[in-house]
């Protein structure tokens, strides 16, 4: 039974769909990749959706080395350090984005980066280009990637985040330009990107998250960004400070039909006199997420919020410092009652006596958001211990650090990815957890799925992506 005021809402079709099969397909990013002999100059692998879920059906390896992907593998390239698969031009197939931010490029420098897009089709990888290239030395262009419609004439911006800086290649039609969104210090880290409607004006908008601590002095933003048509340009509309935020992502966790943002692995930096948004620093060590819900289009977005932790009632464990509870985020309506639910990793998580074995939660949407009206929540936890999960909950293995939702089966609800870098002595691992839950989850893994280079750390199943 739905509960009162909500209805389910028709399934989402697949917009990672890379092979046009009808399933979900998910990137694996493995820039810690050896190719061709090449030392961390990465890969990106394409694991297939099928009636088994993710892990049975093979898996595509692109590199730098794949016919019409531009570049040469090269040590330190880091191809795949950020992946999206998207539908850009509205075929039924995704495209896959990849970030490059070792890539050196000529006439401007070292490690300047880029953005590559590959073709999807049903026989393997199609045409591949560039979209995005860095304009300097060190500009890392590829630490991270997204992409929506901006501007809302049905053509997808691409969003890259770089050193210090955040741009988005607008397409409008067979035109396209370069625009940077915002340039500030952000600590050498790469900025989190997410998109949803954030000011419920029919079009997507822009979230960005940024921080540093002492360099040039502390400072920590998440801002709010949409296309201003008349100048041609992002405009920065909403913004939060002194939440120092490794992750974002946006759905409709209350099921009013407006999107709200999901600040994640929030904690206090700068150490101030003024309100902590990620709650008491105490309880914040271990991470934690907050949440501005959205609100109708003449009502200001953000100003009712919930935080929750490890502490909160209905979320199982303990909040503790390096616990990294909310380090990774994804969205999916997996009980199908009308409103999002939030998967939450805490990759520093310990399970018993094994030190950053990680873990990730399933955190239910309900009325009033994450939160009921008492300030618990409903969620489960899960980890390489809790019965019918494969494998031993082991230190160091980050089992949280990634995690990404999509329907692999096709049968209508999403199922939930959750990567494991450190497993294996750092080779890595992934989980599907079908409709999110540990009965039939299974786990993959470059061995598993027959990749080269077993005996080197891969770090495989971090990023994620799909939908």
């Amino acid at each position: 039974m739905l509960p009162s005021g909500a209805a389910a809402a028709p399934p989402r079709t697949a917009t990672s769909d890379f092979n046009g099969d009808g399933h979900a397909d998910i990137a694996v990013g493995v820039p810690g990749g050896t190719v061709g002999g090449q030392a961390k100059a990465g890969y990106v692998n394409v694991v297939r959706g099928g009636p088994k879920g993710t892990g049975a059906h093979g898996s595509i390896r692109i590199t730098q080395a794949t016919p019409e992907v531009p570049g040469t593998p090269e040590a330190g390239d880091r191809f795949g350090a950020s992946v999206a698969l998207t539908d850009l031009n509205g075929d039924g197939i995704a495209e896959l984005l990849v970030g490059v931010p070792g890539e050196d490029v000529t006439d401007r420098g070292t490690n300047a980066g880029m953005v590559i897009a590959v073709g999807g089709s049903k026989n393997g990888p199609g045409p591949a280009s560039t979209v995005l290239t860095g304009r300097s030395p060190s500009a890392a262009y590829g630490t991270s990637v997204a992409a929506a419609d901006l501007t809302g004439g049905g053509n997808k911006t691409i969003v890259t985040g770089g050193t210090d800086k955040v741009v988005a290649r607008v397409i409008q039609g067979e035109d396209s330009m370069v625009t940077t969104v915002v340039a500030a210090p952000m600590g050498g880290r790469a900025p989190a990107l997410a998109t949803g409607d954030f000011d419920s004006d029919g079009h997507d908008d822009l979230a960005v998250a940024y921080w540093t601590a002492g360099a040039p002095h502390t400072q920590s933003h998440v801002r709010l960004w949409k296309w201003d048509a008349d100048r041609s340009e992002m405009a920065n509309f909403w913004n939060t400070d002194n939440a120092g935020v490794t992750a974002l992502a946006a759905g409709d966790f209350d099921g009013d039909g407006h999107d709200d943002l999901a600040l994640g692995e929030c904690r206090e930096i700068a150490d101030e006199n003024i309100d902590d948004p990620c709650g008491p620093e105490k309880l914040a060590n271990g991470g934690g997420i907050h949440l501005h819900y959205g609100s109708p289009a003449n009502g200001s977005f953000g100003t009712r919020t919930q935080t929750l932790n490890q502490d909160t009632p209905g979320v199982p464990g303990v909040a503790e410092n390096g616990d990294r509870f909310g380090a990774a985020l994804a969205v999916a309506d997996i009980n199908r009652d009308g409103r999002d639910d939030l998967i939450a990793g805490a990759p520093g998580e310990a399970i018993g006596n094994a030190a950053g074995a990680g873990a990730a939660w399933l955190l239910r949407g309900g009325a009033r958001g994450l939160l009921d009206a008492d300030g618990a929540a409903t969620s489960v936890a899960r980890n390489q211990d809790t019965p019918g999960v494969p494998g031993v909950a082991e230190t160091g293995d980050t089992f949280g650090a990634a995690a990404a939702t999509g329907d692999y089966n096709a049968d209508g609800t999403p199922d939930v990815t959750i990567g494991s870098p450190g497993e294996n002595a750092s080779l890595g691992a992934a989980w599907l957890l079908p409709k999110g839950s540990a009965d039939g989850s299974a786990a993959y893994s470059p061995r598993t799925l027959d990749l080269p280079y077993l005996s080197t750390a891969q770090k495989y199943g971090k990023p994620l992506s799909s939908r």
